[in-house]
This record gives C-alpha cells, sequence and structure tokens, in this order.
C-alpha cells in the first residue's frame, strides 16, 4: 500500500488555518483521496487533555521548558496513535500545526532554542517531518480583525500573548521557510478563504498531480 501524505498548516494566530484546513479536506475527498483531518495540540484523547492545560486561563501557566514539554507528550501520543497510523494506511493527513508551531512558539516567542524543542521532537515523535508544510502569512491588521470576530476577549492563554510575542513567531515562522523552502509554501492569507485556497492548491498541484 502506498503510504499517504502529511500536510501541515501553521501560521500565527488569525492566519485562517483552521478554515483552510478544511477547504482542502473537502477538495481532496473530492478527488477520491481517503483524509484525515487533526490539530495540535490535540487530535487523541490525551493529547486533547494536555491542550486543556495548556491553553486554558486558569492559573499562572506554565514556565517555556515545562510548555514545551507538554506539547511535545502531546505531540508524541497524537504522531503514534494517529497520524502514523492513518499515513501507513495510506491516507492524508491534514494537521492544523505541527512541530513548527513548537519552534515558533517555545523557540521563537519563549526563547528556547530551536535544537532544544527538535531534540524534544526527536525524543517524542522519531523527528517526523510533513511532506508539505503550509505557511498562512497574513498583516497584523487582518490578524486581529480574525481574532476579534473568533474570539472576542475571550483568547486562549498563548493566543491572548502581548503583541511583542507574536511578531516574534511570524519572525520566527518566516525563517523556518527561508531555510527549507523545498518543505514550506508560503501562502498569503490575507484574501478571502476561496482566494486563499485558490494558493493553497496551486501549492499542493505538484504534490497531487492535478492542475490547481
Amino acid at each position: 500500500m502506498t503510504r499517504g501524505r502529511f500536510i501541515a498548516l501553521e501560521g500565527g494566530e488569525g492566519a485562517g488555518k483552521s478554515t483552510q484546513a478544511r477547504l482542502l479536506a473537502e477538495a481532496l475527498r473530492a478527488l477520491g483521496l481517503e483524509v484525515v483531518t487533526t490539530r495540535e495540540p490535540g487530535g487523541t484523547p490525551g493529547a486533547e487533555a494536555i491542550r486543556g492545560l495548556l491553553l486554558g486561563t486558569e492559573g499562572e501557566g506554565w514556565h517555556p521548558r515545562a510548555e514545551a514539554l507538554l506539547f511535545a507528550a502531546a505531540r508524541s501520543d497524537h504522531v503514534e496513535r494517529l497520524i502514523i497510523p492513518a499515513l501507513e494506511a495510506g491516507k492524508w493527513v491534514i494537521c492544523d500545526r505541527f512541530v513548527d508551531s513548537s519552534r515558533a512558539y517555545q523557540g521563537g516567542g519563549s526563547g528556547l532554542s530551536d535544537a532544544e524543542v527538535l531534540e524534544l521532537h526527536r525524543i517524542g515523535s522519531g523527528g517526523l517531518l510533513p511532506d508539505l508544510t503550509l505557511l498562512f502569512e497574513v498583516s497584523p491588521e487582518v490578524a486581529a480583525g480574525r481574532l476579534k470576530v473568533r474570539d472576542g476577549d475571550g483568547a486562549d492563554r498563548i493566543g491572548g500573548r502581548e503583541a511583542v510575542y507574536h511578531a516574534r513567531v511570524s519572525d520566527a515562522f518566516a525563517r523556518f521557510a527561508e531555510a527549507e523552502p523545498a518543505r514550506f509554501a508560503r501562502i498569503d492569507g490575507n484574501g478571502t478563504p476561496e482566494q486563499t485556497h485558490q494558493l493553497v492548491m496551486s501549492a499542493l498541484a505538484p504534490v497531487i498531480g492535478v492542475n490547481p
């Protein structure tokens, strides 16, 4: 059986990843592909429980190293119980965030080294990387408008951090894409969902083997 493909969607807060994950899954299913959609942190019961610990706003929160360890633990369960079995069954996996979010948020945002984050990923998830990472890039103004609609005044613990933190996250994502152009496709996410989806399908055309 042919191994499935693993597509991760990355970007900062308000980048539109969840909407694009849904549109992409619908498009791939229309092509006759079997698709699994999932998210991080989460995707399995254990990882979803850790998600609650990480994103809940009660208490004082986590030290950056503890936060990175929790993300790595959630990802390990996710990879072993959902992602790898799906890929081995020939399914396409579309994941809303993966290890590059840890690199950008706990690394670029919170100051851990990229080597530390990747070492946790090697230990916990065997260093698994997506076949293609779609990086959605939007202006701060567009992101703020979307977040106002989505969250109102109720952002989660990480989404609610200060603007300078999220600027560091955005800069980190851009560095990763520049360093690994073969794995990343940079998508302008400032347009309508339909316009952005067309850019996604164009980026995926060589992987799928069809015209966008």
